[in-house]
C-alpha cells in the first residue's frame, strides 16, 4: 500500500485539516485570490479567440480558445479547481496573454460540478476535451501534436486523470496525446479525500478511489512533467506532490518537482499570469522543450 493510500486510514479530524485547503488562509485573503480569478480572467476575454466551443455534445460542456493566430500553436489546456464543485473556465484564462506573447494557445475547459455530476463524468468530460482538441484542433489555430495540460487542486487531479493510462482507445487518441503536464498543489491518490470532508459531496466508493486516483494509473506512455505546489500548502498537498513526483520517476518518466516559495494554496496559480515568476518560466521550458 502506498504512503498516501495508508492515510485513509489516518483520523477523521487529520485529514480535515491536512487537506482543508480554504482552512490554511484568512477568509480574506481567500476572497481576494477568487476576486482576482476572475477579474483577471475577464480582462482576458476580449483577446479570446474562439469562445463557448462545446466539446462534447453528451453533456454540451465547452472550452474558450486564447492566443491562436495563423500557423497552429502549441496548447496549454488548463483544467480549473475548486474540489470539483466551484468555480469555472470564467475564472481561469489568466494566464493566456503571457502564454500568447509565447507562441502558445490556450484552451480553458468547463466540466459540470459536484454533487449534481459525479467524479467518473467529470474525468470523462475533460478526457473528452483533449480528445476534442486532438481530433479539431488546427480547425481552431492549436496543433494537436503540441497537447500541454495543467491545473490547480482538483484541476491537479484531473490533470492527474487525463495523464493516467487507460482511457486513449475508447476515446480515440493515441496514449502519447499530452506532450507535457503542470499540476499544481494537485491531488493523486483519492483515498484520504474520500475519507475526508470532501465525501459529503464527491461520493467515492473503494472502487472509483483506485478507478480515478492518477497513483493507481500510471500510464504505459509518460510525457515530461513538473509537479508544483506553494510553500504555504497544507500539508497533505504537499504529501501529495511529493508523491506523486516519485512514482512518476519511477516508472522511468521526466518529472521536476518545485515548491513555489511565498505562496499560499490560492495564490500560487496567479503566478501564470506573468512571464516572470519561476511557475510561468517552468511551463515555459516544458511547452518550448
Amino acid at each position: 500500500m502506498s504512503v498516501l493510500a495508508e492515510e485513509a486510514n489516518w483520523p477523521r479530524d487529520v485529514l480535515d485539516r491536512d487537506y482543508g485547503a480554504r482552512a490554511s488562509v484568512t477568509p480574506e485573503v481567500f476572497e481576494a485570490a477568487m476576486r482576482d480569478y476572475r477579474s483577471r480572467s475577464e480582462e482576458m476575454r476580449d483577446h479570446a479567440t474562439h469562445l463557448d466551443v462545446v466539446y462534447d455534445e453528451e453533456s454540451g460542456q465547452t472550452i474558450d480558445i486564447y492566443g491562436t493566430s495563423g500557423e497552429a500553436r502549441p496548447v496549454f489546456v488548463f483544467i480549473h479547481g475548486g474540489y470539483w464543485r466551484m468555480l469555472s473556465k470564467h475564472d481561469s484564462a489568466f494566464m493566456a496573454d503571457m502564454l500568447a506573447t509565447n507562441g502558445i494557445a490556450t484552451a480553458v475547459v468547463d466540466y459540470r460540478l459536484a454533487p449534481e455530476a459525479s467524479l467518473d463524468e467529470i474525468v470523462r468530460e475533460v478526457r473528452a476535451a483533449i480528445s476534442f482538441l486532438w481530433k479539431n484542433g488546427r480547425a481552431f489555430g492549436i496543433d494537436p501534436a503540441r497537447i500541454h495540460v495543467g491545473g490547480s487542486s482538483a484541476g491537479g487531479h484531473l490533470t492527474g486523470a487525463v495523464l493516467s493510462g487507460g482511457w486513449h482507445d475508447e476515446a480515440g487518441v493515441p496514449e502519447n496525446v499530452i506532450k507535457g503536464a503542470l499540476p499544481i498543489s494537485g491531488l493523486f491518490q483519492l483515498a484520504p479525500i474520500s475519507r475526508s470532508f470532501v465525501q459529503d459531496w464527491i461520493k467515492l466508493d473503494d472502487a472509483a478511489v483506485k478507478r480515478l486516483s492518477p497513483a493507481a494509473n500510471l500510464p504505459r506512455v509518460g510525457c515530461p512533467i513538473v509537479v508544483a505546489y506553494a510553500d504555504g500548502e497544507p500539508d497533505g498537498f504537499r504529501r501529495q506532490s511529493t508523491a506523486y513526483d516519485q512514482m512518476w520517476r519511477e516508472a522511468g518518466f521526466a518529472s521536476e518537482l518545485m515548491e513555489i516559495p511565498g505562496r499560499n494554496h490560492f495564490d500560487v496559480l496567479l503566478d501564470l499570469a506573468s512571464e516572470d515568476t519561476v511557475l510561468s518560466q517552468a511551463l515555459l521550458r516544458l511547452i518550448k522543450g
